[in-house]
């Protein structure tokens, strides 16, 4: 479920970006895209769920940012991405006429919408349709993709481009948001704890052990998927240099590699990390919004979502990628504190004060950051934001954050 679009899409373009800064730049990325997914899963899973622990904080917070996450991950941006970028890459390849492709983009995108709503029916049995059948395929292929790479390069790691030629892994750190990987964290737990107590497991505590590990499981195996991929496109960057972005670079990589065939396998890889991970979306977001809004059922949340995602993802890729930027720069840093917070809850715990002020100072930080860089100036608070430490890196709400923990604890 975590492996979908953007897993597939940054790495390689971090690695072509990166060029001979590549192990720094991953080494952040890692950390955002690896160790705080797992964390999340750790995180949740300790509090007791999302809810319980958002409401540390206050129970209509818990309502507002859990609703915004849903959004986020699922119809508004993560799920329409799924179809878009898969689109990209198995069907326009392929597809030579440019006349009808908005109408051959409807008919795809109604298609793969219409089959994930069918499996996320069953989100009980989802180690049976995605776990045991359709990962081993994704996993191989993209195997077979770094091997090739690997024995056959197709050049030598090129300067980095500038963003990445200071502060390497920081700016790796930051790419990792795009993955959304953490904020699905903080929403997979429940369907993996779902699917394990459907093996028989039933005893709460044996189901946080399981739910804890399978989230540790699937950190070494991003770790080490999101290595090859980067691999791939730090061998990119001096022979494909104009590559715009991380479809481009795996296009122009398996092309060089395998030649047509190389198309096609990459066509297959993107449908089902895709897949699995729409299916995975629709599951943990119906599942949510019928418990919140119990007069829709969980088959008819699914149902609307698959509308409501199919209406955005044919707008296409490059529009929603440039909504998500802002977007997820705005709660990600919330979603970060939450993780630290339950980790740390048997020391800061005692202070109850420690969630409420920790999250205003971070909350109003980053959407200040966000308008911000949109070019919203407020004046006195812009001038102010921008003498941060850090700010200019994306971390303008680190050092608030620390402030309202250290409030929270002199009120307490």
């Amino acid at each position: 479920m975590f492996f979908g679009a953007g897993n597939l899409i940054f790495p390689p373009f971090l690695g072509a970006q990166a060029g001979t800064s590549t192990v720094p730049a991953f080494i952040g990325f890692a950390v955002s895209a690896v160790g705080l997914p797992v964390l999340g899963v750790v995180a949740v899973t300790l509090a007791g769920g999302l809810d319980r622990l958002a409401s540390r904080v206050h129970p209509g917070f818990a309502f507002v940012y859990i609703l915004i996450l849903y959004l986020a991950i699922g119809p508004c941006l993560a799920i329409p991405r799924t179809a878009s970028t898969s689109f990209s890459m198995a069907v326009i390849p392929f597809f030579p006429g440019e006349n009808s492709i908005a109408v051959v983009q409807f008919i795809y995108s109604l298609v793969f919408f219409a089959a994930a709503s069918v499996i996320a029916m069953h989100p009980e049995k989802l180690t049976e349709y995605l776990g045991k059948r359709l990962t081993p395929v994704l996993l191989v292929l993209i195997v077979v993709l770094f091997a090739a790479a690997a024995l056959n390069p197709a050049g030598e790691a090129a300067a980095p481009v500038e963003i990445y030629r200071s502060g390497a892994p920081v700016q790796g750190f930051v790419d990792g948001y795009q993955t959304m990987d953490t904020l699905a964290a903080l929403n997979f737990g429940m369907i993996v704890a779902m699917n394990i107590r459907a093996r028989g497991i039933t005893k709460e505590k044996a189901v946080m052990r399981e739910t804890i590990s399978a989230g540790w499981i699937a950190g070494i195996f991003l770790l080490a998927v999101y290595s090859m991929l980067t691999f791939v496109g730090m061998t990119s960057s001096q022979a494909f240099p104009d590559s715009g972005n991380g479809t481009e670079v795996l296009v122009s990589m398996a092309d060089y590699l395998f030649g047509k065939a190389g198309t096609a396998i990459l066509a297959v890889i993107f449908v089902i990390a895709c897949f699995n991970t729409c299916v995975g979306l629709f599951s943990c977001c119906g599942k949510y919004f019928s418990d919140v809004f119990p007069k829709i059922s969980y088959r008819n949340w699914v149902f609307i979502f698959a509308f409501v995602s199919m209406v955005i993802a044919n707008v296409g890729l490059d529009a929603i990628l440039t909504f998500s930027v802002p977007v997820l720069n705005a709660i990600y840093p919330m979603a970060i504190l939450l993780i630290f917070l339950s980790c740390t809850h048997r020391w800061l715990g005692r202070f109850p004060g420690v969630y409420l002020w920790s999250a205003v100072f971070c909350g109003v930080s980053s959407v200040l950051t966000v308008l911000d860089q949109n070019g919203f100036v407020i004046p006195g608070i812009t001038l102010l934001l921008q003498r941060i430490p850090g700010y200019a890196a994306g971390f303008g709400w680190l050092l608030p954050t620390v402030v309202g923990i250290l409030v929270g604890i002199f009120i307490a």
